[in-house]
């Protein structure tokens, strides 16, 4: 599945997919498929999609429980891990990022082509994760507790609010630490090896377990490229709060902070 999308350009990933990609892949549109409807002033700017439409989509592609499911962006993971995490939360095992993505394809100098292909059509079966999904509400429950860990997986001028390109209030949820997605990628975009990984979440969890460790950024996309990074290392799998800053800063009342 060709995940490549671009938020200033929200078509272009479908113009490229349509211009050239991995044989037999299909495309998912982050916005049109990974996501749900957005309410203004009630959900973060990618809500997930209800669990039956999004069934319907996935079996529409031609995948059921026995399909492995392989995906790829052009963004080191940052989208392609959105539709990974999202075949976990719905019960599928059988789901994989490739390291690199397209520009390793590429340098690989693997088959490409133009022509789009035809799904044959399954029936979907989902066997919901739900534990795996973080509300607004979850984390106020347990504010301040110091068992767990919330990590910001934006940009560092992000998370001090120096900078908010996107969303109408800059800074952080309070008492989030700060791990930008990019730290988990080399200079090709490829992960970083598995040992060096896992010494980076060794320090950054400090030993906190994984159904303890929530991970968000703008809009729950690119903080599913973490928890693939964590999940990868073998430390357990990081849960999500989907919803993300942009669904927090709906309600003033919740605390953020600036600055470091």
């Amino acid at each position: 599945v060709d995940c490549r999308f671009w938020l200033d350009d929200t078509q272009k990933g479908r113009r490229d997919f349509q211009n050239s990609h991995i044989p037999r892949a299909i495309y998912a549109h982050l916005d049109e498929d990974l996501s749900g409807p957005v309410v203004a002033g009630e959900t973060g700017r990618h809500p997930l999609p209800p669990v039956d439409i999004f069934a319907q989509r996935l079996g529409s592609w031609g995948i059921d429980k026995d399909v492995q499911v392989v995906v790829y962006d052009d963004r080191g993971g940052a989208v392609a891990a959105r539709l990974w995490w999202m075949l976990k939360w719905m019960g599928h095992g059988a789901a994989a990022v490739l390291d690199g993505g397209w520009p390793a394809w590429l340098r690989a100098d693997y088959p490409t082509t133009d022509e789009l292909p035809a799904a044959q059509k399954r029936e979907f079966e989902p066997n919901l994760r739900s534990e795996l999904v973080v509300t607004a509400a979850d984390l106020l429950a347990h504010f301040g507790d110091p068992s767990y860990r919330l990590i910001d997986s934006r940009a560092p001028e992000r998370y001090t609010g120096e900078q908010e390109p996107i969303d109408a209030v800059g800074g952080h949820i309070s008492g989030a630490l700060s791990y930008p997605f990019q730290r988990n990628l080399d200079v090709e975009e490829n992960f970083i090896p598995k040992e060096f990984l896992k010494g980076r979440f060794h320090v950054l969890l400090e030993g906190t377990p994984a159904v303890k460790t929530i991970f968000y950024c703008g809009s729950g996309v690119t903080a599913a490229q973490n928890i693939l990074a964590v999940t990868h290392t073998g430390l357990g799998m990081p849960r999500l709060y989907a919803g993300s800053w942009s669904d927090w800063i709906t309600d003033p009342e919740r605390p953020i902070t600036t600055g470091e």
